[in-house]
This record gives structure tokens, sequence and C-alpha cells, in this order.
């Protein structure tokens, strides 16, 4: 069986192939307007076997609910609760910003629907389900998500009114996140409904044999994907972080923070034996109530455009030229400056060995498109935005990051690799083979995984393990989301729970032990394992390669144990690294690039 690993990114579109054997890649140009097009050539491309597994990271769901292009969805809940979408919690999105507007609710009040019904904190019917009202939903909708109190102790009544709404695309609480926190669940249970016809949609273009990588960093059947898009939210970049993961066990390497620099933004991670899953993620102000890697993101990528504001301030994104035009150095009619033209003003890409010589770069429309803004601020301020998230997963944790290594991946991490160990004052970097198409990689690695949780405030725990372990394949690894009595968040934890203690010091920097300890919610992992290639080993090297030019070497005639001083660039037909003044590349016995000063 074949095995391909596809991230489909704002700019490119990558391939990773495992035959069982031996690894190769592709990568294609994304089309904004038909992503799935883009795949669906790439596959062709390819010329795949009609059993080959396809693996797909996509942004489909993501974009949709960014750019407010999702689905036309009506709310059902229990009478009284029709506006807790829009109330909320008591949190600002920017505390000291005067003009921050709290976003906008996905379904506005007239589709939101209040029915008589009821069900106690401990799981008792407190008033009866009353199904006529149902009868009154509007029939102009795409979608209709259903959350009633407490359903997360006792579905029936949101089971009886799915079946009384049979034949209709339906996102259910009960089914997605059953469990407690009244606003997250509903939050979650909405976001999925305005989503789900836009995945279904562009699932039904690829071909049915396509998995989809999942946020917590498994792979999912379409068809859960479908019925669960917001389990896909951050699907791209669990890819990368799955391959980071990986990569960090082969070599040894106890912390890392993960530096996904693509296209259009940057995703950051952090290696501490491990990378972390959460439920409290958000997106665009919304909270996301599954489990996720925990990644954080920022608009900064090799396709950011850099502008001078009304204030004469230099900034760099959100906005990016993505493939369509793309920055002004491809030659597509992108006239806008972009971080990755500021690196060919700078001479860190070679122009002629981009993309592997496919796309040769216009140095000339670069240097227009930028005018007057230095090529040197455009970076610097790129580096400054990154450098703010690598410390919202290191330092704001309580990490120090001198204990910490870089791993720079991403069509355009490695370029900025030297300057941003430097400036958090890290170990060094590390730059993996095929950086480029390392979020595909890790879709290759990744297991299938199935993940279900319970409430279990004041239920048996081993009762709810056995209710939620039943029918599921593979490993079945248990967790708990505990915290101290009267906390408001929770902390994920294996079961049985070791130090939970040394855990919570780990996350939040103290600990209470004398405090009691409350069970909040219990969880169960199906793990499947996958067949996955392992690290190729590279041949010795003299220690001293020949550049293909001054200042410039191609990275697949490095061998292992070659070094090479700084300043230089190291080019792939993937990504461009670039070696600064100062610093030294390395070339280990799998093919990684050890930057240190």
């Amino acid at each position: 069986m074949m095995t391909v690993g596809i991230d489909a990114g704002g700019t490119f579109t990558d391939f990773v192939v495992f035959d069982g054997r031996t690894l190769r890649t592709h990568k294609v140009l994304s089309s904004r307007r038909d992503p799935a097009g883009a795949v669906a050539a790439g596959i062709a491309q390819l010329e795949l076997p009609e059993d080959a597994t396809l693996v797909h990271g996509t942004t489909i769901a993501t974009n949709a609910f960014l750019e407010r292009r999702g689905a036309r969805v009506a709310l059902v809940t229990t009478r009284g609760f029709e506006d807790l979408i829009e109330i909320g919690r008591q949190t600002r999105g920017a505390l000291f910003d005067l003009e921050w507007e709290k976003p906008a609710p996905l379904v506005p009040r007239a589709r939101r629907f209040g029915v008589d019904e009821r069900i106690g904190p401990d799981g008792r019917v407190v008033r009866a389900l009353d199904a006529r009202a149902l009868k009154r939903l509007p029939h102009d909708v795409d979608a209709i998500a259903i959350c009633f109190l407490h359903s997360y102790r006792n579905p029936a009544h949101e089971e009886r009114a799915a079946r009384a709404l049979k034949g209709r695309r339906l996102s259910v609480s009960s089914r997605i996140v059953p469990e407690y926190r009244e606003y997250e669940r509903l939050a979650t249970t909405v976001l999925n409904a305005y989503v789900a016809p836009i995945m279904e949609e562009y699932l039904d273009g690829l071909p049915r044999r396509v998995c989809i990588m999942g946020s917590a960093g498994g792979q999912m059947s379409a068809r859960d994907a479908a019925e669960r898009p917001v389990h896909t939210l951050l699907s791209g970049p669990a890819g990368g972080a799955v391959a980071l993961d990986a990569l960090c066990r082969e070599l040894g390497v106890e912390r890392a923070i993960g530096l996904d620099m693509g296209g259009t933004s940057t995703d950051v991670s952090l290696f501490d034996g491990g990378v972390g899953v959460t439920k409290e993620g958000t997106l665009g102000g919304f909270p996301i109530r599954v489990p996720i890697l925990e990644i954080h993101a920022v608009g900064a990528g090799g396709g950011s455009i850099a502008r001078v504001d009304t204030a004469g301030a230099l900034r760099v994104g959100p906005e990016s030229a993505g493939a369509e035009p793309g920055p002004a150095c491809y030659g597509r009619g992108g006239a806008r400056p972009t971080v990755t033209d500021a690196n060919v003003a700078l001479g860190r890409i070679a122009p002629d060995l981009f993309f592997g010589g496919r796309l040769r770069l216009d140095v000339s429309a670069a240097r227009r498109a930028l005018g007057a803004i230095p090529a040197e601020a455009v970076v610097e301020v790129a580096n400054a935005g990154m450098e703010r998230a690598m410390r919202v997963v290191s330092v704001e944790r309580g990490h120090d990051p001198e204990d910490f290594w870089l791993v720079a991946f991403g069509g355009a991490g490695p370029l900025h690799a030297c300057d941003l160990a430097a400036r958090m004052n890290l170990k060094g970097a590390i730059i993996p083979r095929w950086p480029g198409l390392f979020s595909a990689l890790g879709m290759v690695l990744a297991d299938q995984v199935i993940e279900r949780s319970q409430s279990v405030l004041g239920v048996d725990v081993e009762s709810a393990f056995r209710r939620l372990e039943r029918g599921l394949p593979g490993r079945l690894d248990r967790f708990v989301d505990a915290r101290y009595e009267g906390q408001s968040y929770e902390l994920r934890v294996p079961w049985p729970m070791g130090d939970f203690h040394a855990a919570h010091r780990r996350r939040y920097g103290y600990a209470r032990p004398e405090a009691p300890i409350e069970i909040v919610n219990a969880i169960v992992r199906s793990v499947v394992r996958t067949r996955k290639p392992a690290f190729e080993r590279l041949a010795r090297g003299t220690g001293r390669p020949r550049p293909v030019r001054r200042g410039c070497y191609e990275r697949t005639r490095l061998r292992a144990g070659d070094r090479i001083d700084g300043p230089t660039i190291v080019m792939e037909d993937n990504a461009t690294t670039y070696v600064a003044r100062g610093w030294r590349a390395r070339v280990d016995a799998v093919g990684s690039l050890w930057l240190t000063r």
C-alpha cells in the first residue's frame, strides 16, 4: 500500500509519497479559486495507483470561517438560551484596545429557535421536549445546530430532535462535544454546522480514498471529517507538529520550538517530551472545545504583504499575496512587496534555483515592489511578529528559551531560522530534510486516531471509560481533564493519574499539593498504527562540500558530517536555508542541518 501526504497551503500544495520503502516529493502551486483542483492536478501528475491512501491536510474549514463564507445555520436550543451564543463569556479579545469589537455571532437572532425542554445537571428530565416547535424551522437554511442544556449528561432530547429533523444537515452537540460548559459546547456545535456544507462539497471533489488530518494529530476518515469538520480547523498545521514530534524523538532532542512558516502564516508549537493537546483553543474569537494540538498561529509568511500605514509605521501581514498573484518576484502579476521579495532583494534566495528551477524569480521586480521600503526592515518586522508567537508558547508558559532548539520548516522558515534563534537566545536551529514539505511528511507519519470524551462530574470514572471504549479499534489510551477544586480550567493528564501536581507546576509554574483534585472529563483515544517511513541515513561526506557557486550550496549534494560557514545559502527545490554570518551549518546522519553560532 502506498501512502501520500498532501498539505494544501495558501501558496503551494505539497505531496510526500511513501511506497513502503522510499519517499519521493512533489509540489504544485495552490489555487485560491479551486483548491481541490490543485490537489487533483498534483495527484494526476504523480500517477498514483488506485489503491493509494491519501492523507490530506486542508484549510478549507478554517478559511471558510475566517472569511465568513460559511453556511446559513439555524440554531435549536433550550428556550431562554437563544442568546447564549451572543452573550458568551466576560472576556475581551484585546483588553486595552478601545476600538475592539466582539465578532458577530454566526447565527443571527432571527434564526435562533428556543424549544420547551429541560434536562437537569444530573441527567433527569425536568421538562419533556415539545417537538412541535421543530416544525417551525425554516427550510432555507443549509445546516441546523442542536444544543440543549445539560445534554452532555443525557442526550435523549437532542437525539429525539435529530430524529424529528431527519434528512436535514445536522450538528448535534452531544455527538460533537459531550462536555459541560454550555457556551463552549454551543459555540463549537454552531461552528461545526457553519463549515460542514463547505467541507462536504470540497470532499466530494476529491478521490474517495482520501483521509483528512485531524487537528489533534491523527488521521480521520473523509466521512468523519464531513460530519465533524470542527475537528479539522488546524488540519494543515497539525501535520507539521506530528513531524516535529517524530524528528525530535529521532534526533534525541528533548525540547524544541517548531516554526512552520509557509506562504500565508506561521504556526508555532512547543515540543517538551511531546507536543501538547488542549481543548482551550480559539479561532477568530470563538472557542473550539475539541482536542487540538497546541499550535499558535500568526499572519506572517513568505507571501505576507508589507505596507506603510497612515501613521508611517511599517506593517507586514496578515494580508498575503498567496499563489495568485503571489510575490512580485514570481512574475505572475503581483506588484505589492512581500517578505519573499525582501529576501530575494537581500540575496538570500538564488533566483534561478527557486522551486527547483521551475519558477525563475525576478529580482528587479522585487526591488521595484519594495520601492523606498528597506528589505532589511521588512524581514525585521516579520521576525518580530514570529518572535512574539514563539514567546507565547515558551516564555509565557514558564519555559527558559536557552533550553530549546528551534526546528524551522515550511517553505520560508529556514530563511529566518538564524535570526529567530539569535533573538530568542536558543541553543541553535535545526532544519529537517524537505523543510518545505515537512507538514505533508507529518501526514504520512500520523496514526489513525479516534477520540471520545464525556463529562464525569459526580459520575463513576471507570464506568464512563468502559462506555467510551465500546467498539473502538486499536490501542486505547485513557486520559482525564483534571483540576484543583474550584479552578475554572482543566489540565489533561494520563489515567491512572500520575503526579498531577508536577504536571500542573510544569504547565502553570505552581502547584497546590494540599488542594483536592477534581476529575472533570474522561477521554479515550483510539490509535491504529500506520506504516511509517524511517529517517533515511546519508553517506559520510568529506566535511567540506563544494558550493555550486560562490555562497550557494545545493542541499541534495550534502552528506553526513559536512560543515558550511556563513554567510551562505543552501538551496533545495522546496525551501532555502540562510546561514547567517557568524553561524555554521552541520549535516547530521539523517540529513538535518544543525545551525549554531
